[in-house]
């Protein structure tokens, strides 16, 4: 494994009214949705970005837009495709070395749990983070992916189809990523519990 110091990707979409978390919007409303939404992205970046153990990346669509402040993070066009095609190219961006991407959905996202998925690529060619939706909140990689398809994105077979083809995958940290109105709720509590 190269010495390379750790990349991890925050993939984020602009924060646009009626643009982003439509699912989320449908239960409490596109003012909040997008709300929640760049609260999240910026107290992840902020929180990730500060760890020296790792260089930040945001992977931003569209792809000519740029989060502000950038505070010195690199920004990495996503480009066309489905979700795994651009997962795919940004991580091969990243590469020879580990990497790491997530969503900006994901508020209970620290950096221990960027460093329990980093360590184990250490032993395994890829790592995936599980999502109590059936999903993931995080995929790694220390080599090249193969193509991620076919796969039925945003539902609760999207990890179990993602492991079917890459069955020498490890698996990390479970966290919940918010999708809708119930995940908002879960996650929510979950805030208010640690407070």
């Amino acid at each position: 494994m190269s010495r390379r110091r750790p990349t991890v990707i925050v993939m984020a979409k602009q924060p646009v009214l009626g643009r982003v978390k439509t699912r989320l919007a449908a239960g409490i409303g596109p003012v909040a949705a997008t709300a929640f939404y760049r609260t999240t992205l910026a107290r992840t970046l902020r929180v990730l970005g500060a760890d020296r153990r790792w260089r930040l990346v945001v992977a931003v669509t569209p792809d000519r837009w740029r989060p502000q402040p950038p505070h010195g993070r690199a920004a990495l066009p996503q480009g066309r495709g489905d979700l795994g095609s651009r997962m795919r190219r940004c991580l091969h961006a990243a590469l020879p070395g580990p990497a790491v991407l997530i969503g900006a959905d994901i508020p209970e996202v620290r950096p221990a749990h960027i460093a329990a998925a980093l360590t184990a690529l250490r032993r395994a060619p890829w790592v995936l983070g599980p999502a109590t939706d059936g999903g993931y909140w995080l995929i790694g990689a220390r080599r090249p992916l193969p193509p991620l398809a076919p796969v039925r994105w945003s539902t609760p077979h999207a990890l179990a189809d993602t492991l079917a083809l890459l069955p020498a995958a490890a698996l990390g940290p479970v966290l919940r990523d918010v999708d809708d109105a119930a995940d908002y709720s879960a996650a929510s509590s979950a805030a208010v519990r640690e407070s």
